[in-house]
């Protein structure tokens, strides 16, 4: 079961809404965010009182990955915004326990939810080749990352589901800074948990951006790094403690397209 537990563990997920082609103030857009974050996994794990060591590099996760669905949606008037995030990665192996063989399909579900507000806007001078303003800009954000794991374990003569699922409502803050008229750096970084769900969760990005026009809507290609900590501990179902202290970091690439 150890071994079971240390691969059920692959995650790709979708980043948050930063680095995105901005709407003009008062007029309300929608921007659709497609991305892949080629995460690796580190830290450790507890299920039904077995311990073990999380260290996956996503080379190892592209191996067994069956489905991945990820993307954000955002509606915003330039001055403030609300954006939904989503991601869902299916995984299978073949695993050996004793001398039974045992298939292992493993879902993991990330959805985060949030508001935003254009606290700090600097004006730099010239305009982006989407016709407005070069900004400096900070704004705060608040809102809730729900995360669920689940396993199904099939030994042929005896099957097996289990999962766990939490919530963390978290806080932080965007920035983005326009170097020229195409090009962009945008950073998030946010911290949660606060021993409601995560005993602490944090969430830290930075992405290098790229204006253009896809199907002629302004669109921002970016690429950057991406790191989710989460420290969750509960109660499991043999009465032992369910633990998942892991780190998920790695590059995520990706575009904006505003409509």
């Amino acid at each position: 079961m150890g071994i079971a537990l240390e691969l059920s563990l692959p995650v790709f997920a979708a980043d948050p809404s930063v680095n995105q082609p901005t709407t003009p103030d008062n007029e309300w857009g929608l921007i659709v965010s497609p991305y892949v974050w080629a995460a690796s996994l580190k830290g450790d794990a507890s299920l039904a009182g077995v311990d073990t060591d999380v260290d996956i590099p996503f080379s190892e996760i592209f191996q067994h990955l069956d489905l991945a669905a990820m993307g954000n949606i955002e509606v915003t008037n330039g001055l403030f915004g609300f954006y939904l995030d989503g991601q869902f990665v299916q995984t299978s192996q073949d695993e050996h326990l004793a001398e039974h063989e045992i298939g292992l399909e493993i879902k993991t579900t990330i959805v985060a939810a949030g508001v935003y507000y254009r606290a700090y806007d600097l004006l730099l001078g010239g305009i982006t080749v989407f016709g407005e303003p070069r900004h400096f800009t900070i704004e705060p954000t608040i809102g809730v990352r729900w995360t669920k794991l689940e396993a199904d374990a099939d030994a042929g003569f005896a099957g097996l589901n289990k999962s766990a699922d939490w919530i963390d409502p978290f806080v932080g803050a965007r920035m983005s800074y326009d170097l020229s008229e195409r090009w962009n750096l945008s950073g998030e970084a946010d911290i949660g948990g606060f021993d409601t769900g995560s005993k602490l969760a944090v969430n830290a990005q930075a992405y290098l951006g790229y204006r253009t026009y896809m199907f002629n809507h302004p669109t921002i290609l970016r690429v950057g790094y991406r790191a989710l900590s989460q420290d969750y501990e509960a109660d499991d179902f043999t009465g032992n403690k369910f633990r998942w202290n892991v780190t998920q970091h790695g590059p995520v690439l990706g575009f904006s397209m505003r409509f």
